[in-house]
């Protein structure tokens, strides 16, 4: 099978966020280069660079220059898990999302970001780690979007094992 000769390890770069306040958001141990990449649809070589602020987190790249919330990036697996409170932050922000339907749960682009993670899974493990984060926070995925999610884990549960 073709695909499963690709590899599955991302390839060691330098990284492009930068911490300019003293004072840490919480939900910054979330920011990552990935999830620029799918939250505005452009590749890692187009980020100039990602500046973590005390209250805002600026992305600038190639034709693109945002402020973007915290509370506007996913959770992922190699740094503490979400709490409580990291939950609240993100209801409240997909509360002032100005299309009724999705006031409920995270950005479409989750789902995409999140299914991008189960391909790049090195090992089953890794795999199982970002199946038992979706776990947790479930609350923030339409019922489809779960559904394609959980589809889109045993698929690559099954590249795996083969």
């Amino acid at each position: 099978m073709v695909s499963s000769l690709k590899p599955k390890t991302t390839p060691i770069r330098t990284s492009k966020i930068v911490h300019k306040s003293s004072t840490l958001h919480q939900l910054a141990r979330f920011v990552t280069e990935d999830a620029v990449c799918v939250m505005f649809k452009i590749s890692f070589e187009n980020i100039y660079t990602v500046e973590c602020w005390r209250y805002v987190v600026y992305v600038h790249g190639k034709g693109l220059s945002k402020f973007v919330s915290y509370a506007d990036f996913p959770p992922i697996i190699s740094v503490d898990s979400p709490t409580t409170s990291d939950c609240i932050k993100w209801r409240k922000r997909w509360r002032k999302c100005h299309n009724y339907g999705q006031r409920k749960h995270a950005p479409s682009w989750w789902g995409v970001f999140f299914t991008c993670k189960f391909c790049e899974a090195s090992s089953e493990s890794v795999l199982y780690s970002w199946g038992q984060l979706i776990g947790l926070i479930k609350f923030a995925f339409s019922e489809e979007t779960l559904q394609e999610l959980r589809r889109s884990y045993s698929q690559e549960k099954a590249l795996l094992l083969v």
